[in-house]
């Protein structure tokens, strides 16, 4: 556990949290539970979609971000923000540092998608593109950082942005009191730590699940590990996930809050996507619809599950592919070679 979150137990969790929810109240969008007839009949569960793609800036990384600048002291935002991101914390600190008057930077890996590099800069922030996945462009943020005098201001490993992700998980709570299960995409660990802090926090009954995709197994990987441990390599189309080590406070959350990380393959993925789209009308980035893919391997009937959808950013030419390779898994079209 590193120095600064050595004593985070002694903390007020719920308080916490629910005092980023104030901060954010007139801020983001309310994102209602949608129940899917859909999902609920295909896995027999009733299925609810918490719909982060709807929420301001694409994401639910404005929650996070927003919270920690707001509580940044006057000193840390005299001297400007950096934060490095494959596009989603990108646009959520972009737009929270306009809407507080400070300057950021971004520092985005190549893989990011141009619609995320757009959005970054229509907030009004410098981009930087640095390296091929998210920890190449957080080492690069964390030289600029030290050679500026930016305030850093980490995606995933800080307790502000962790309690600003948890408001998800209070607002599920609050609207579906009857919830048994919240399946939650896993990437650095920030989302899933939030939410897992305040369900344990008001409901130690309910179960909290992460999901990831076969080829970025960081959570999984430590968890089985017994530590943080950093992947050789990220290979998968959900980049908003493609983190190659986890951070030390979120690893230790999820290890004592969080039930369980599912794995799911790229073609749980696409089909997921695929029914997302056709059933719902909904566009979410393959990152966001892990929850939904994860669905067939739950192994209950009958209970009261969460998805959460937790972003949309995603673009026009990527989603035709994906949906191609849906139909191709949903066994719609035959590919021929």
């Amino acid at each position: 556990m590193i120095k600064e979150y050595a004593n985070y137990e002694q903390l007020n969790h719920e308080e916490n949290i629910k005092k980023a929810s104030e901060r954010l109240n007139g801020v983001i969008r309310k994102t209602n539970l949608i129940y899917s007839d859909f999902f609920s009949k295909e896995y027999g569960n009733n299925v609810y979609i918490k719909p982060e793609n709807l929420q301001l800036t694409g994401s639910f990384k404005i929650r996070g971000a927003y919270n920690k600048i707001a509580r940044l002291t006057d000193e840390e935002k005299k001297k400007g923000i950096i934060a490095s991101s494959a596009g989603n914390h990108a646009q959520g600190v972009a737009f929270s540092a306009q809407m507080h008057n400070i300057k950021s930077t971004i520092v985005m890996p190549t893989v990011t998608p141009l619609i995320k590099i757009e959005g970054t800069k229509s907030y009004g922030s410098d981009v930087v593109i640095h390296g091929n996945v998210y920890d190449e462009s957080y080492k690069e943020a964390l030289r600029l950082s030290k050679e500026k005098g930016y305030t850093f201001v980490h995606a995933f490993d800080d307790y502000d942005i962790i309690c600003g992700q948890g408001t998800i998980g209070l607002e599920i709570i609050e609207e579906l009191e009857t919830v048994d299960e919240i399946l939650v995409p896993v990437g650095g660990g920030g989302l899933i730590s939030g939410i897992a802090l305040i369900a344990k926090n008001l409901n130690p009954s309910i179960k909290v699940t992460g999901v990831e995709p076969s080829g970025a197994l960081t959570m999984k990987t430590s968890l089985e590990k017994g530590q943080v441990t950093e992947l050789s390599c990220c290979k998968t189309t959900a980049e908003g996930v493609a983190v190659k080590k986890a951070g030390e406070l979120t690893f230790s959350l999820v290890n004592k809050y969080v039930d369980e990380i599912i794995e799911v393959t790229e073609e749980d993925m696409t089909e997921a996507l695929l029914m997302l789209v056709e059933k719902h009308k909904l566009i979410a980035e393959t990152s966001g619809i892990l929850p939904l893919a994860a669905l067939k391997k739950l192994n209950i009937k009958n209970k009261n599950v969460a998805c959460v959808v937790s972003g949309g950013n995603i673009d026009v030419m990527t989603i035709s592919s994906l949906i191609n390779s849906g139909l191709v898994s949903r066994g719609r079209i035959k590919r021929i070679y």
